[in-house]
């Protein structure tokens, strides 16, 4: 037999609930014994809890739940799934606690050397983000539900610029966790469109009567992104931006999620992009401000120009409060 069969032998054998050394595993198989220990040590590696009692009663045997555990996993992979669960938590993963009883589910199906790795790894990773409230988490599981099963939802919304909410009828096509925010990506009723909406914006969810059919080539991740980086698919509006700086700046600056979509090419000191008109005219300067005199733009001189703007803008607004703070100061030295 193959060693993959022998495996296999092995493991119904210990699953069966009686103790056998290894000298009987390779008389029942007929094998020698070397292959019985060199197929346990596969076995524990793929992440089969076999326990080894020593003593003249001693042998193997398999840990009697281990028989409702649909799945094997070795030791690495037990180390990814708790990771994962660690980012998913922090991100706010809305179904927290199913996902807390599967953690539990893995730690149980081991044996102490597996379980102390995997507590050993977990305890070495921390992930550092904003706690996500309870009502935001119950409108992340309504809308998770909805995307599933192509429920139209009445969503009482309220927009970044107006203080008053709406009432609109979304198809919600999938939901994407990005740079802190949760966001749900559907055909908007209202807007006779797909359109994209902050979770955090959302006071309500109501689901519907109606079902919806997503189209089949749409993906919500790539409408999002699509968004966020206006123009970057129209070669028409796109110009190309060379910025001159210290590596490590540089490196940041890659890493920023415009910026890192758009670098086209990059050295140590200079990185190349293909931006957009309207970036270069709104958010991005304000993007650049933080790297100081660590980057220089070297084109184009739309942007550079644009910073000038900024600058002398941002110089003007703090040169008028302190200004302002100074005469209120004086005043109140006068007043006593």
């Amino acid at each position: 037999m193959s060693k993959a069969d022998n495996m296999l032998s092995i493991l119904w054998l210990l699953k069966s609930g009686k103790q056998r050394t290894a000298q009987q595993l390779a008389d029942e198989l007929e094998v020698h014994i070397r292959t019985v220990y060199r197929c346990i040590d596969s076995l524990c590696a793929s992440g089969v809890p076999i326990i080894a009692d020593s003593g003249h009663y001693g042998g193997y045997r398999i840990l009697e739940n281990f028989s409702e555990a649909p799945l094997m996993f070795d030791m690495d992979e037990q180390k990814a799934l708790i990771h994962a669960s660690t980012f998913a938590k922090e991100a706010g993963y809305p179904f927290v606690e199913t996902l807390n009883r599967a953690i539990d589910k893995l730690k149980f199906y081991t044996n102490d050397e597996q379980l102390e790795h995997m507590e050993r790894h977990s305890d070495g990773l921390s992930v550092i983000h904003p706690p996500i409230d309870v009502f935001q988490q119950s409108i992340l599981q309504q809308l998770e539900v909805s995307v599933a099963h192509s429920r139209t939802l009445e969503m009482q919304y309220m927009s970044g610029k107006e203080k008053i909410s709406h009432i609109r009828s979304i198809d919600p096509y999938g939901i994407i966790f990005w740079k802190g925010h949760w966001y749900v990506v559907g055909y908007c009723h209202k807007r006779q469109e797909p359109r994209s909406f902050r979770v955090d914006r959302i006071q309500s969810l109501e689901l519907s009567e109606h079902y919806f059919q997503r189209p089949e080539d749409f993906s919500a991740r790539d409408f999002l992104m699509n968004n966020l980086l206006p123009n970057s698919l129209k070669a028409e509006s796109v110009i190309t931006v060379k910025i001159q700086g210290y590596e490590r700046a540089l490196n940041d600056l890659c890493q920023h999620w415009l910026f890192g979509h758009a670098l086209v090419e990059r050295s140590p000191t200079v990185a190349e992009f293909k931006l957009g008109i309207e970036s270069l005219l709104t958010y991005v300067p304000y993007f650049l401000l933080p790297y100081g005199k660590s980057i220089t733009i070297i084109e184009p001189d739309v942007l550079l120009k644009k910073m000038v703007e900024v600058t002398s803008g941002l110089g003007e607004y703090y040169r008028e409060m302190d200004s302002k703070r100074r005469l209120k100061r004086s005043f109140n030295v006068e007043d006593h």
